[in-house]
């Protein structure tokens, strides 16, 4: 994000401040529309929330006051107060891909299906698309990717969000000409498998967050959607089905991530990984055939190699997303996308013993948990992209407590969006 200081600057000072739609005011929304205030040359034109309340005080949180703020329901009113200088705050995501003034959409929901109609109606209607719902990105990327193309507008993932932060670390090491071995994040909360949303009730209250969002953190269902979408920007593949998911430190990650023939925990590099501690950082472990350049890392106290960290001790989430926005509006440039059709999928484990004629829930839920499979591996056996799961899904065949579903064990929802536009992609992929 090199300058984007003085690219905000300069359009700030120019009187073309980029107006942005947000679609979701919880934890994520709400801190982007505060620092998005804070910022020069971009605003939180629009937010959308189905609790018009959630959305009036996101503009509160960042000292908004009501005098400023438009409460509208129809286009006509959206676009009418934002031309006078409000701004609008409503529960129709609709407005967000239809307003005039508009730039560019930002998802927060992290729903899937929400997801899936945010970006498609906003690139429809020439808007560019930042994508803060990464449940989206892993099941339907490279097809909202296309769609931008076509339309001539940018799709991309967020800044800040792990995949993101890594991202840039990924770009850094390659543009140097470095060989990246290993690509992960570390994990924030303890792995829980058996959580779900009444077991974290306190905690997320405690912390201001939705239960089912602590829960998906927990059960490492974030985790696995992360490390999916790290991989379809990279090419990188897990090791191992649900990676490995050490305990380590940052010192320790050089000895761990060489191959189990050099006495690590590896079967190949060129992989994507998480790490139990480390956290809230993000890594890529990078080496060199060249003896020179590996006198110079250890001389610059990189350590003796040949595997080296290059760590990033923070990713600060939805508060970085409206740089995203901005590389996407004045550069033209997405800050993560798949590279061309699915290298992994997040893949459904069954949570709780599961029986035929039972409807089971998906992110954050009681009945099941996310995993990370290369999609070579999920196609050839049939695993259950985790994102189409809704409580709409019923079973048609028992499942025992960790097993992994497969297509034919379960009736998914073949009403929604994102079940439709996934068949499309299959489709532009599997020919």
């Amino acid at each position: 994000m090199l300058n984007m200081d003085q690219k905000l600057r300069k359009r700030q000072q120019e009187g073309n401040v980029i107006r942005t739609g947000i679609v979701g005011a919880g934890q994520m929304g709400r801190g982007m529309v505060t620092q998005m205030v804070l910022m020069q040359g971009i605003m939180p034109a629009v937010v959308s929330d189905i609790n018009i309340e959630n959305a009036v005080n996101a503009f509160h949180y960042a000292g908004i006051k009501d005098d400023q703020i438009a409460v509208v329901d129809t286009l006509t009113e959206a676009n009418r107060w934002m031309e006078a200088g409000k701004y609008i705050a409503t529960v129709n995501a609709d407005l967000i891909s239809q307003a005039n003034l508009v730039e560019c959409a930002i998802d927060a929901t992290g729903v899937p299906d929400v997801g899936a109609k945010v970006a498609t109606d906003a690139m429809k209607n020439g808007k560019h698309v930042v994508m803060l719902n990464v449940e989206t990105d892993v099941v339907i990327g490279p097809y909202l990717k296309k769609l931008a193309a076509r339309q001539g507008v940018i799709y991309t993932g967020s800044a800040g969000d792990e995949p993101g932060a890594v991202m840039e670390l990924y770009c850094f090491a390659k543009a140097m000409g470095m060989d990246v071995k290993v690509m992960g994040k570390g994990k924030n909360n303890k792995l829980d498998y058996n959580c779900n949303p009444d077991t974290v009730l306190e905690e997320a209250t405690r912390r201001k967050m939705s239960p089912k969002m602590l829960c998906a953190f927990k059960d490492g269902t974030k985790t696995m959607v992360e490390m999916t979408a790290m991989s379809n920007a990279t090419g990188l593949i897990p090791d191992v089905t649900g990676g490995h998911g050490v305990a380590a430190t940052v010192k320790e990650l050089p000895e761990l991530y060489k191959l189990k023939q050099d006495g690590g925990i590896l079967e190949k590099h060129g992989v994507v990984e998480y790490v139990n501690g480390i956290a809230p950082g993000v890594f890529v472990a990078v080496a060199t055939e060249n003896e020179e350049i590996a006198y110079q890392m250890r001389y610059h106290s990189m350590g003796e190699g040949p595997l080296w960290i290059l760590y990033r001790p923070y990713h600060l989430c939805n508060l970085e997303t409206p740089l995203t926005v901005a590389k996407a509006v004045i550069d033209g440039e997405p800050t993560i996308v798949p590279i061309d059709g699915l290298v992994s999928e997040c893949i459904t484990v069954a949570k709780t013993d599961l029986k035929a004629g039972q409807y089971i829930d998906g992110i954050g839920g009681y009945t099941t948990y996310g995993s990370i499979a290369t999609a070579v591996e999920a196609d050839a056996k049939g695993y259950v992209p985790y994102g189409l799961v809704t409580n709409k899904t019923r079973m048609l065949k028992d499942a025992k407590k960790g097993q992994l579903l497969t297509l034919d064990m379960v009736e998914l929802d073949q009403t929604t969006l994102i079940y439709n536009l996934r068949k499309e992609q299959d489709a532009m992929y599997h020919k």
